[in-house]
């Protein structure tokens, strides 16, 4: 780090050192997962003290900027993908806008027999036939984003026949079967990582996760698609817009 501190400038240390850090960051001259300087290194680069440094780390730690890891020292972040909720618009849509390459894994699609959560969900009968679709999606070849959805057979008929990767599940449903999204109910919520999860997502068990349910309804208010995603915390931030 070849940038100084002004000790005479009315800027506090800790700003100043902050702004150092996001500056080098911005630039690209330290990149995700890379290990920055430690307490002890800033303190004796810039000649302030640990608990200055200490409490600069911690802040942008908090912030999401950097992260810890027990024992290694404080590492660059990954920059997070901020999407709206797929209520507003599909997520591989807001991707894509955004210039990132996206992709679609189907991990499964099948007729399966609803269970007590899908059949609430749809207001109908446990057991009555329903699609199970699984996909993965990825940005820039990383998966992000875990969907699984739950259609009644009778309201889509062989849906799992059509092109559910090149094409976005609510298109296929709205264009093919006059399932016009009217109605979302949403709930958020922090998870964590599974086996099978950590194992798709390339982290650890117990890694952070967002997951996402919807309850979509057409313009009767009948519910035709019930659908959990597991995004990954670490890579994607939810954004939410209201207007009274």
């Amino acid at each position: 780090m070849t940038e100084t501190i002004d000790r005479n400038s009315a800027i506090p240390l800790y700003v100043q050192l902050s702004d150092l850090i996001r500056e080098r960051i911005k630039r690209g001259e330290w990149v995700p997962d890379q290990k920055i300087p430690s307490e002890n290194e800033l303190n004796q680069l810039y000649g302030i003290s640990r608990m200055t440094a200490r409490q600069v780390l911690s802040k942008l730690v908090d912030e999401g900027l950097l992260f810890r890891v027990q024992g290694k020292g404080t590492f660059v972040a990954h920059r997070k993908i901020s999407t709206q909720s797929p209520s507003y618009r599909g997520i591989r849509e807001q991707l894509e806008q955004q210039g990132y390459a996206t992709s679609t894994e189907i991990l499964g699609a099948a007729l399966v027999d609803a269970d007590a959560r899908s059949a609430e969900q749809l207001g109908l009968p446990v057991g009555t036939p329903v699609y199970s679709i699984r996909r993965l999606r990825r940005v820039d070849g990383a998966p992000i984003s875990l969907h699984e959805s739950f259609v009644p057979q009778s309201l889509a008929p062989g849906v799992i026949d059509h092109d559910l990767v090149g094409e976005q599940l609510c298109t296929v449903l709205d264009r093919d079967f006059g399932l016009r999204m009217a109605e979302v109910s949403e709930t958020l919520e922090a998870a964590t990582a599974s086996k099978s999860q950590a194992k798709l997502f390339g982290n650890q068990p117990g890694a952070p996760l967002l997951l996402l349910e919807q309850r979509i309804a057409a313009p009767d208010g009948h519910p035709f698609e019930f659908t959990r995603i597991h995004f990954r915390g670490d890579v994607i931030r939810l954004q939410f817009h209201y207007s009274h």
